[in-house]
């Protein structure tokens, strides 16, 4: 595991698919992985969904939401083989994504089977929780990227809460960004409130 695995995974998928930039969208750390691929000159622009990395370091409450990763994953993969059952009732809905989303009931259950079994079979999360803790999270080259970006986030995410989670990102490193907040959404506005962020997408690139 290195600081620089994720992006150049994506880096070298868009090399294969004959993409040299792309407009990009990523959540969390899909949405660091983005900024990064912007800095290296791959993006015709970004929209970043709440982006790990943006808190202040020394975080003592980011590495405890980075080492709880670990232990979500061992629930998961305990939960999975039920999952078809968990997601059958809006309790089970309610519970397997109140730490993703404040709206919920418009998600297909067969949508939320997937999100529990794709966190319960993800290969490099230990890895992942172990490099960032022993190493931190990297930092971005803000600095390298002129490519527009649009930052989105929910002012209820409880993964990284809002504006705490964004605050190098808001002073250091974009504070010229397009920002937007939405009140009351959770850590995942495409699964939160997916049409709205759709608009946000397609308008920004538009």
């Amino acid at each position: 595991m290195t600081a620089s695995a994720v992006p150049d995974a994506i880096e070298r998928a868009m090399d294969a698919a004959g993409f040299r930039t792309a407009h990009l969208v990523g959540n969390s750390l899909g949405g660091f992985a983005a900024l990064e691929l912007a800095a290296r000159g791959r993006a015709e622009s970004v929209v970043a969904l709440a982006p790990a990395g943006g808190w202040d370091a020394p975080s003592p409450w980011a590495e405890r939401m980075l080492a709880s990763f670990v232990t979500f994953q061992d629930q998961l993969r305990a939960a999975a083989p039920h999952a078809e059952a968990i997601v059958a009732t809006p309790e089970g809905r309610r519970r397997a994504t109140e730490l993703l989303t404040t709206n919920y009931e418009h998600i297909p259950a067969e949508l939320v089977a997937h999100v529990i079994q794709g966190v319960a079979s993800a290969p490099a999360v230990r890895a992942m929780v172990e490099y960032a803790l022993r190493e931190g999270y990297p930092t971005l080259d803000a600095e390298k990227i002129t490519c527009p970006v649009r930052m989105v986030w929910g002012t209820d995410d409880r993964l990284l809460p809002w504006p705490s989670a964004a605050a190098r990102f808001r002073r250091d490193w974009l504070p010229h960004a397009d920002w937007v907040e939405l009140d009351g959404i959770g850590h995942c506005p495409q699964l939160d409130v997916p049409l709205e962020t759709a608009e946000l997408i397609l308008g920004f690139i538009r």
